[in-house]
Order: structure tokens, then sequence, then C-alpha cells
């Protein structure tokens, strides 16, 4: 059974030798794990792997396609947070705060796509650079679409990193705002009482449904965001 990489090499060198151009529709994950011999799982990393390396797009219920610019893009890319820092060369730290089966409260419900009586994964823990307090993670997980996050403690993994190796997902939605820090945020980034936080809101889904939604809050003072096209 070939590996993730082999099948994004090949599709990639279909794009590249103009087979599959600009604006074209790829194949479902269905057909080429028939083709390549191989799961729909290892499809979806491959396609997921050229999406990141901004090859193709990839769109809820239209398919994936080649990526045709018409402008410049910024890639945002989802990035273990261990790895974001250690690679900048600090120490990396990492504290979960909570965690526990729970009914979102309605908004979140919109995000999770979920009904009123449904039950998710509510996970609330911290990252450090150098002990001090760089990222609360303040993350809802959808059970009936990742089951096995329910039998995860995530006391020595965050769910940020346990979710990239475990999960696939086809589609991302970012949201990006500066805010004024709430109670927790106050207490667990070590904040003062006029600083703010910058935060990232993102929604990950696959084939259609929602898998996470998670809330990601920085001391503004000192984060930033690096894209490069």
């Amino acid at each position: 059974m070939p590996t993730y990489k082999e099948i994004r090499n090949v599709l990639l060198d279909r794009i590249k030798s103009g087979e599959w151009r600009p604006g074209n529709l790829l194949p479902p994950e269905a057909e080429l794990a028939e083709e390549f011999g191989s799961t729909r799982v290892t499809v979806n990393r491959a396609m997921q792997s050229l999406a990141d390396d901004g090859f193709v797009e990839r769109r809820r219920k239209a398919g994936t396609r080649v990526v045709q610019r018409t402008e410049r893009d910024a890639l945002i890319r989802i990035r273990i947070v261990r790895d974001e820092i250690e690679q900048s060369g600090r120490r990396y730290n990492y504290l979960l705060i909570s965690r526990g089966r729970e009914r979102p409260p309605q908004r979140i419900q919109a995000e999770l796509g979920a009904s009123g009586d449904l039950e998710a994964l509510h996970i609330v823990c911290l990252h450090f650079a150098d002990g001090r307090p760089f990222q609360l993670e303040n993350r809802w997980i959808n059970l009936d679409v990742v089951p096995q996050a329910g039998s995860e403690s995530f006391e020595t993994i965050s769910p940020n990193e346990w979710l990239l190796q475990k999960v696939p997902y086809s589609n991302a939605e970012h949201t990006f705002r500066a805010a004024t820090a709430d109670s927790e945020e106050k207490e667990h980034l070590d904040l003062g009482p006029n600083e703010p936080v910058f935060v990232i809101e993102r929604t990950t889904w696959l084939d259609g449904r929602t898998v996470t939604h998670v809330m990601l809050s920085h001391p503004a003072d000192d984060f930033r965001i690096v894209t490069r096209d």
C-alpha cells in the first residue's frame, strides 16, 4: 500500500505536467483510493498536503481543484504549537486545565453543526514558551466525528498536536481578531488589567462534518503571524 507522500508525488506530477490544469476538479477521494489501492484516509492526507502547499484548493461540497491564481494568496497553515515554539529556540511546556463532556453553548453548537442535546468534548489547556504563557487553547471536539477523542486524557499531549497527528481534515476556516481579555484569559495568560489579546478562531471539517472548533488566545504584545507565498 503506497504512503501518502508517494500518492502526493504522483498527484503533484499530474499538476506540474499539465494533465490537471489550473481550475480542474480532481477525482473524488474514493476513486483515487481505488486507483492507488489505498485507503481514503491516506488519499485525504496526500490531498491535504497539496492544499497545505498551495497547489490545490479544497471546499466543502465543491471538491478539490487545482489552484488558479487570480491574485496573491496568503496561506495560513495549521501548525503544532510545540513545534512552533521549539523551532523558535524556546522551551515548550504544556498544561491541561480542564477536560470534560459538556453541552456546548448555542454559538458553539452552530459552529459544530450540532443539535441542542449533543455533548461535545471541551478542553481548555495552556501552552508555554520559556515558562511564559504563549497560547490559551479553548477547544470543542465533535465526538460524533472523532469518537476516539473521548478516550484520550490529553494530560501529556495537547489536543492541537493529537488532532493533527490522528485526524485528517478537508477544510478549515480562520477568523482573526484583537479583543479585550476576559477574566479567564487574564488569569491564565498572566495579563494586566488593560492588556489585549490576539485571538484566532478556527473550525475544521472532514467531508462536510465539523471536527473541531477552537479559540486560541495569545498575549497581543508577544504574538505575530508570518505567511510566505
